[in-house]
């Protein structure tokens, strides 16, 4: 990993004060591409960007003094402040794309059109697994915006998936209070500030046993595959061990087979029907294992 870091730097400009002769540094370059690539306010570039506050506001300062951009307050929302383009910045940013095309080039020109199928899947592989292993997983309100967003995600692909569609039904507000503290936790893995992962985990008395139950668990398709389902399975459990539970219960349905496989190889065992869910037709059971990660731990 290392060695590439350093290969990989080197060869595409990211060492040179000047990235690609642009008269910047790679930083400024990333930023004036991410403010030219659709509208935003400074919120967004900070979450999508990961920076320190300060440090993107005088990247932004530094921008506007030589005239690329304009940050102005939300008309709709004087809290915030949109970040666009000048006439100028436009022009930077499309002398932007077009050097990092060249650049590109020279990089893929010389190899031949298999090692270049290679090469990209090798780069789409790397670049999940690498997204995958550094995203963060988040505790948040249930009916806040990331895990509403999240859920309608979820919705929408069982609706997609399974033979009948789904129907949510409207929001139920003591369902939502089930996944708040003392009671149980949502949470949300974001990636440049989008959702892409989340579910909830929950106290169920039900069948003489009180346990954790785990719900609405949802993985993007597209981060499918880099162990972020598992990554986050174990976060729920270790969120079920700090609520004091050592047996944790999920359903699912039959149509979600990798679902299905994934609790299986984490140690969950097959049990009869224990809730009245429609749309389930598979349910587990997994004792906790002492000790489990615990996601109130650094």
């Amino acid at each position: 990993m290392r060695r590439f870091n350093r290969s990989y730097t080197q060869r595409v400009g990211a060492l040179d004060s000047s990235f690609l002769g642009m008269g910047m540094p790679l930083g400024g370059a990333r930023l004036l591409y991410e403010i030219g690539a659709g509208p935003t306010t400074v919120q967004e570039l900070r979450v999508r960007l990961g920076l320190d506050s300060g440090y993107l506001s005088r990247m932004l300062r530094g921008l506007e003094k030589k005239g690329y951009v304009a940050v102005q307050p939300d008309p709709a929302d004087r809290r915030r402040r949109l970040v666009e383009l000048t006439a100028s910045g436009r022009d930077l940013w499309d002398d932007l794309e077009r050097r990092s095309e060249e650049r590109a080039h020279l990089l893929l020109d010389p190899l031949t059109p298999r090692q270049r199928d290679r090469l990209n899947e090798a780069l789409a592989t790397a670049d999940l697994l690498v997204r995958a292993a550094t995203v963060t997983i988040e505790r948040v309100d249930p009916a806040g915006a990331l895990a509403r967003q999240a859920m309608q995600r979820y919705f929408a692909e069982m609706d997609a998936r399974f033979e009948d569609g789904f129907d949510p039904g409207p929001i139920d507000p003591d369902d939502e209070a089930s996944l708040r503290l003392p009671r149980g936790v949502f949470v949300v893995a974001v990636s440049d500030g989008e959702p892409v992962a989340g579910g909830g985990v929950r106290a169920y008395d039900g069948g003489g046993e009180v346990t954790a139950e785990i719900k609405r668990m949802w993985v993007h398709p597209q981060w499918r595959g880099a162990g972020l389902g598992s990554r986050l399975l174990r976060h729920l459990e270790g969120e079920a061990a700090a609520l004091g539970h050592h047996v944790v219960r999920l359903d699912t349905r039959f149509v979600l087979e990798e679902a299905i496989a994934m609790y299986e190889r984490s140690g969950y065992d097959r049990i009869e029907r224990y809730n009245d869910n429609p749309y389930a037709t598979h349910f587990f059971r997994k004792v906790l294992a002492i000790p489990v990660e615990d996601p109130r731990m650094p």
